[in-house]
């Protein structure tokens, strides 16, 4: 097992979903080493959440500005109390959507084990109970909270599979355990339940309207992340972003420019681009939102220097599609 007090990995292994693999990503994490893992939403990369200097990791392995608060994972909603403060609407939200893709921004419990590194000095905590079997499986023998971004490079495109996270973090962390391709494929909705109205800081897996159905009425839209403070993960204006350029709303596609297809329209000029995927030919934003990540990192990999991304609508998940799509598109 890797020394605790290194943070450069002589090598990242890839462990199978099976009891062994299980016991040494546990054994790992209670170690203070880093390990990638599947949840229903994209691969995390996780740290014990109650060491700093495990935490400290993470923000080293993605080359993450310290911050950017981390969301801590937990295997059942009785963990999660125990580390955050939850008012009448954060348990109604947790009760309806947990295990699931939704991250509630709650006071810090008096007790929570959960790092001041993890949480960027914030008095709030940023809470998960993954719905992915193997995630839950892994977070229960590990028995403490798990710190988790996404496991890839800070600002780059989000891991949907093992293989994303070893392109960009292999000999930067322990392990990944492989657990195949994840089924959302865009991160959690993050709510904010801080006093006074919800307030929806990212749109993700759980959609706007799931939650009026809970709530009763819209969470409110969250004002602007703060440049150099955001309130919670995931905020940050440049994100998820691929190497190339990304133009959106593309009616026209230039000679050389990759894109991105949805449903069946196809934009003039698509007959020129150098390649092309299609993240729905049905126009499904669930299997879109599924093949987001996984597509803009093979049209990367092309060698474009821009990808033209065609409209897409912004109902359901489409919200959460065009939300990632704006940050990778955004000035770098």
């Amino acid at each position: 097992m890797n020394d605790p007090g290194s943070t450069v990995p002589a090598a990242t292994r890839r462990l199978d979903p099976d009891a062994a693999g299980l016991a040494e990503a546990s054994a790992r994490l209670r170690a203070g080493d880093l390990v990638a893992f599947p949840t229903e939403t994209v691969y995390g990369l996780g740290a014990d959440a109650t060491d700093p200097a495990a935490v400290a990791r993470i923000f080293a392995a993605k080359e993450r500005p310290r911050f950017n608060p981390l969301i801590s994972h937990l295997p059942d909603l009785a963990a999660a109390l125990t580390e955050g403060d939850f008012d009448a609407q954060a348990r109604r939200l947790a009760e309806a959507f947990w295990p699931g893709p939704l991250t509630l921004v709650v006071p810090a419990h008096g007790g929570s084990r959960v790092s001041d590194l993890a949480r960027a000095g914030l008095p709030s905590v940023a809470l998960r109970v993954p719905a992915h079997p193997l995630a839950r499986t892994l977070l229960s023998a590990v028995g403490r909270p798990v710190a988790a971004p996404s496991a890839n490079r800070s600002g780059r495109v989000s891991p949907t599979r093992a293989a994303h996270v070893l392109d960009d973090l292999a000999g930067r962390i322990a392990a990944v355990l492989d657990g195949g391709d994840t089924p959302v494929g865009v991160e959690s909705t993050v709510v904010a339940c801080l006093g006074g109205p919800p307030r929806l800081l990212r749109p993700g897996g759980i959609t706007r309207a799931a939650l009026r159905a809970v709530l009763g009425h819209d969470p409110a839209t969250s004002e602007a992340a703060d440049a150099d403070r955001p309130a919670g993960p995931g905020m940050l204006a440049s994100h998820y972003a691929p190497r190339a350029r990304v133009r959106l709303d593309a009616t026209r596609i230039e000679p050389g420019e990759a894109v991105l297809l949805f449903g069946a329209a196809r934009p003039e000029g698509h007959a020129q681009a150098c390649a092309a995927l299609n993240l729905s030919p049905a126009g499904n934003a669930e299997e879109a939102a599924a093949r987001l990540f996984g597509a803009l990192r093979d049209l990367d990999a092309s060698g474009a220097a821009t990808i033209a991304v065609v409209p897409i609508p912004d109902e359901g998940l489409g919200e959460a599609i065009r939300d990632r799509l704006a940050r990778a598109a955004a000035p770098r």
